[in-house]
């Protein structure tokens, strides 16, 4: 489990400093545990490289070395631009502390990252995951309609894994504590808070409507003789608590198995492929934006990448002039 950053910690020690930048990225940010976790592991790695000998005393010379040294040992590109990312920003505020005078993580630059483009599935077999599940796939109508309800509303309102399972089955303001996500079935949306603390609405469709008012009736059943369990959370495991991240994973990949789709269907892939038929019928690259709570234009546009890769696919394989012969 992430730990939280000990703010206790005296500043102007290594550890403290660490401690008081982590518990800004907590307060003034709102990064998640998660996030602040892998911030505290790449300022660990800094950390061993001042060696104790303070943060002012390292240079570019000394990021450089660790640079080349990473390579040699075949670290990602993508985790060496990350830490180097990270330790910009701890600079950047250590000079506001006055505790350094420049950042010598200024001007460095990581090994080039390859463009990683989503998976997504085809719509076709979008469709045949989405469907009704055949007689005798699921073990108990309580699994059953729960994890049809959960495909459905990945797929119709691309939410990410811990937006669909901190949902809560309403909107709950009472003693004290209010719901971060919900329901609302009667306007067909989900209100979820995403990353960075941003609350969005999406917009939820006919089937995935329709398949959480068979979940939800057959919850109610299921409540009424376990009245022990969490009331509050839309989904629920057999143990009657919050459906965890893990589990969801695991029940979307059988489901996939089950069904014949040929491919490595997890949560992300689901959002991805909302995302990426959305663009391709509409052409709306803001709405998609919005709708999947992107912060930057810059992060939605790939998937207008991945759409000219299906053209051009489309392309190669019917015009006539297109093959090489």
């Amino acid at each position: 489990m992430p730990r939280a950053p000990h703010s206790s910690l005296p500043s102007g020690t290594p550890a403290g400093d660490v401690a008081r930048y982590l518990q800004r990225l907590v307060t003034e940010r709102g990064y998640s545990p998660r996030t602040v976790d892998s911030y505290r592991q790449d300022l660990a790695v800094l950390a061993s490289i001042a060696g104790g000998r303070g943060w002012g005393r390292i240079g570019q010379a000394d990021l450089r070395r660790w640079i080349a040294q990473s390579v040699r040992q075949s670290a990602a590109p993508r985790t060496i631009a990350r830490r180097l990312s990270a330790w910009r920003g701890f600079f950047d505020w250590l000079a506001e502390q006055g505790s350094v005078a420049a950042n010598p993580a200024r001007g460095l630059r990581a090994p080039r990252v390859g463009k990683r483009l989503p998976k997504a599935l085809s719509p076709d077999q979008a469709i045949s995951l989405a469907q009704a599940p055949p007689a005798g796939e699921g073990e108990k109508p309580f699994e059953t309609l729960r994890d049809q309800a959960m495909l459905e509303l990945f797929y119709s309102s691309g939410l990410r894994l811990s937006e669909l399972t901190s949902l809560d089955v309403r909107h709950f303001a009472e003693s004290g504590l209010r719901s971060a996500s919900w329901l609302d079935l009667a306007e067909a949306e989900v209100t979820v808070l995403g990353k960075g603390g941003k609350r969005r609405s999406v917009p939820v469709g006919a089937p995935a409507i329709e398949a959480l008012r068979r979940w939800l009736a057959e919850r109610d059943r299921w409540l009424a003789v376990h009245p022990g369990a969490d009331q509050r959370a839309l989904f629920l495991s057999a143990l009657g608590r919050r459906l965890a991240n893990r589990t969801v994973q695991v029940r979307l990949k059988r489901m996939a198995q089950r069904r014949g789709v040929p491919a490595d269907v997890h949560p992300h892939v689901l959002r991805h492929s909302f995302a990426s038929h959305l663009l391709q019928s509409s052409g709306d690259l803001r709405a998609v934006q919005e709708l999947l709570g992107h912060s930057s234009i810059t992060t939605t546009q790939v998937y207008t990448s991945l759409d000219f890769q299906r053209l051009a696919k489309v392309y190669d394989a019917a015009h006539p002039r297109a093959r090489r012969r």
